[in-house]
């Protein structure tokens, strides 16, 4: 049995990167990596991440931010 998980690159810029990892129980973890700061997110936590991040976006916009 190999010991390496399956790792995707979403999108890397120069301060932040985004991958998905398949862990050997099925289970997809997002990892966001902020300089020397790295979030592991499982499915649910990252789709309330991103919902999160779109209402706050809007709010902003609202706010000329």
């Amino acid at each position: 049995m190999s010991n390496d998980i399956p790792m995707h690159s979403l999108i890397e810029t120069e301060n932040f990167g985004v991958w998905l990892s398949e862990e050997p129980d099925g289970e997809h973890v997002y990892h966001l990596e902020f300089n020397s700061v790295t979030l592991h997110l499982l499915r649910e936590e990252w789709e309330e991440l991103l919902e999160v991040v779109r209402v706050a976006a809007q709010e902003a916009r609202k706010r000329g931010a």
